[in-house]
């Protein structure tokens, strides 16, 4: 027998408008003000079988909301935007709850408060909702995985799991019936550690299993921040050699974890410029970030949940305790100036010396060897593209930088690494050994060796020591960003800083050599923004500067909490590096390099040292035929120097370097005009 048709009836619009108008009605008692669009504070009616798509997009925004409040937001669940309740029951709370949190995890932060509030909207006796007198019932209730005050006791472990939440285990006060109208208030904190899961829970996953939990246990590990990893761990390594060596391919291969397919991959997703990725040479200066867990394990810059998204900066930053920071520097003749401005001022610890397997090592692989030992940096000599290379072209390469080690103005004895117990036995040697270390960034082999090495290296730097010191901040690069204003980026030498409308700093000198004072508004490190920085951070200042003043910044200034002095003269102590022929006589113009200041100099006066012990008489200045004082390689000497163009900041104990074409010579500054000497 045949079933009959059922045939339902459209709604017209008259009756679509009023059922719209009857759920309106609904939520229109106000309970707080409406929903601004900036600042740490979100709304949200709830949240119910969300999607991965959707539950990025979340993640997304309360990223945004926690860096409005410089790390912490407050969600109120079951509000509408307009502030009206959204006449929500508990469990639809909790769930809202339950799925905000894990975006937390996901962003490295914590619930320090889950207020669930009721008693403020009921029905009346026509079950339409009425707003109460009097004050509301706010019930504090324990969320999913705790306010991480336990973090600190390295607690976070197989026991560390979801809570099972049951009614014995609820406040009393709190009503869990269906009925009762109910909204929540969450604050959020992010935790500066690792001691949350480093592999941030997945949200695809999440979506596909309705917003259920799955966040792995990990092993113990210390504690940790941001701060103490990008300054007191934080290893600054200079990356050097010849022009085909493969540097940015290394650095590439080393931050992401991936493998260089032979074109190119690798070196294209670190590359600054347009003209540097199809030239495939590198023109600038530039730093990238390689992370290490506490156990040495390498953190991949791949993001697990989006596949063709790298890592930012202050995402590797988090999950790090040991932070590596490989200077790319260019390694093509013409950009010499570049690269030596770069040694000179990156604050290194090592350097790692990139030599191509297949072809002989050039004057440049000398050149950069001799730069870095000059500044007395720790080398590390390391064969690329060994893939394919023949057995002879690899033993005449490396016969040739044994040569180079071993000469007299590098003095350093080859030692190659093939295993984890060579590692430990060149630790605490390389003032007079030089490991060699042999790689492929297509097949992969000596990679995770040279990885083991660079997490073992001890910090040499111990920029810790200088927190007492007057604050002094090194401008390297200078932005003007829409909406923030004037912002430096550079380098935190000495002392600290906590920014805000009454961090007052000094910047400059100018052209004329006066100081601008102004107030450093906020600081970032990393990309993360924070409201301190202390010496041996790479960090961005915004400094509160008109358009007129924003004109007189340039590279080479420091950023002082109190106001200092220029020169333009300076004495230093000097010594001429062994190699191409060099005669220095008075009036002698070279470009100095100051840490971060270069600039040309003259040699106004040159002085005889006293004679050092164990010093070959030889290496002393000499007179010359009309009794002047001749400074020829090997040489010491105290020499005065007088800038060529305008006067600037630098204090005794600086390290100088100089050079006419190609480095000619190091030194110590000793004393300047206005500053007593170094005793």
């Amino acid at each position: 027998m045949k079933k009959p048709t059922t045939i339902i009836k459209p709604m017209d619009k008259e009756e679509k408008l009023k059922k719209f108008q009857e759920a309106s009605a609904k939520r229109l008692i106000s309970v707080v003000d409406p929903e601004k669009e900036d600042g740490n504070m979100e709304y949200k009616r709830q949240l119910h079988n969300c999607s991965g798509e959707r539950l990025e997009k979340l993640k997304t925004q309360m990223s945004y909301r926690l860096d409005e409040g410089r790390g912490s937001c407050v969600y109120r669940i079951g509000v509408e935007d307009d502030g009206c309740h959204s006449l929500l029951d508990y469990k639809a709370c909790k769930e809202t709850a339950k799925t905000l949190e894990l975006l937390a995890r996901s962003l490295n932060a914590v619930v320090l408060e889950l207020k669930m509030i009721q008693g403020e909207v009921k029905k009346n006796d026509d079950g339409k909702p009425v707003k109460l007198d009097g004050t509301a019932e706010e019930v504090v209730v324990p969320s999913m995985f705790g306010n991480g005050k336990d973090l600190s006791q390295n607690d976070f472990d197989d026991e560390h799991e979801e809570k099972v939440e049951t009614d014995g285990n609820l406040p009393k006060e709190l009503k869990i019936d269906s009925g009762v109208y109910t909204r929540a208030e969450m604050t959020f904190q992010r935790i500066e550690t690792h001691l949350l899961d480093p592999s941030p829970v997945s949200l695809s996953k999440i979506g596909k299993e309705n917003a259920k939990a799955d966040i792995a246990s990990k092993p113990k590990e210390p504690a940790n921040s941001v701060a103490d990893a990008l300054s007191k761990r934080n290893i600054r390594v200079a990356v050097v050699g010849n022009v085909d060596a493969g540097k940015s391919t290394m650095i590439g291969t080393l931050t992401s974890s991936l493998l260089d397919d032979g074109r190119g991959s690798s070196r294209t997703s670190i590359m600054k410029h347009r003209h540097e990725i199809e030239s495939g040479r590198t023109s600038t200066s530039s730093t990238h970030l390689m992370g290490f867990r506490s156990t040495g394990e390498a953190i991949g810059a791949k993001d697990n949940v989006r596949v063709n998204r790298r890592k930012t900066e202050d995402e590797v930053a988090k999950e790090s305790y040991r932070v590596i920071s490989l200077m790319d520097l260019a390694g093509h003749e013409k950009y010499l100036k570049t690269t030596i401005h770069g040694v000179a001022s990156g604050m290194a610890d090592y350097a790692l010396i990139l030599v191509n397997s297949r072809h002989n090592p050039t004057h440049m692989t000398h050149h950069h060897l001799n730069l870095c030992v000059s500044f007395g940096i720790q080398v590390i000599i390391v064969f690329t593209k060994i893939d394919g290379c023949p057995d002879h072209a690899f033993k005449t390469s490396k016969s040739e930088v044994t040569k180079l080690l071993k000469a007299p103005d590098i003095g350093k004895m080859p030692f190659e690494i093939k295993s984890e117990q060579d590692i430990e036995k060149v630790m605490g040697k390389m003032n007079t050994l030089a490991p060699m270390i042999t790689t492929s960034c297509v097949t992969g082999q000596g990679i995770d060796l040279l990885q083991k090495m660079l997490f073992a290296l001890p910090k040499r730097r111990k920029h810790e020591k200088k927190v007492e010191r007057p604050f002094e901040f090194l401008v390297e690069d200078i932005f003007n960003v829409p909406g923030v204003g004037s912002v430096v980026s550079g380098f935190v030498n000495a002392g600290q800083l906590s920014v805000g409308s009454n961090a007052h700093v000094y910047v400059g000198p100018t052209d004329d050599g006066t100081f601008i004072k102004t107030v450093a508004k906020s600081a970032h490190i990393a990309r993360i923004s924070t409201n301190h920085v202390t010496c041996g951070q790479n960090a961005c200042l915004a400094l509160a500067l008109s358009k007129d003043l924003r004109k007189k910044l340039r590279r080479g200034m420091v950023v002082l909490k109190e106001s200092a002095s220029s020169t333009k003269e300076f004495e230093a102590e000097i010594c001429v590096l062994k190699g191409v022929g060099t005669t220095i006589r008075k009036s002698y113009q070279a470009y100095v390099h100051i840490l971060n200041v270069r600039q040309s100099a003259y040699a106004r006066k040159i002085e005889i040292v006293k004679a050092v012990p164990g010093i070959p008489s030889s290496h002393t200045a000499q007179y010359g035929e009309d009794n002047e004082v001749v400074l020829r390689p090997g040489s010491r000497a105290k020499v005065r120097f007088e800038f060529a163009q305008r006067p600037e900041y630098i204090r005794p104990g600086m390290r100088m370097l100089f050079r006419d074409g190609r480095v000619r010579g190091v030194g110590l500054v000793t004393a300047i005009p206005t500053v007593d000497p170094v005793r």
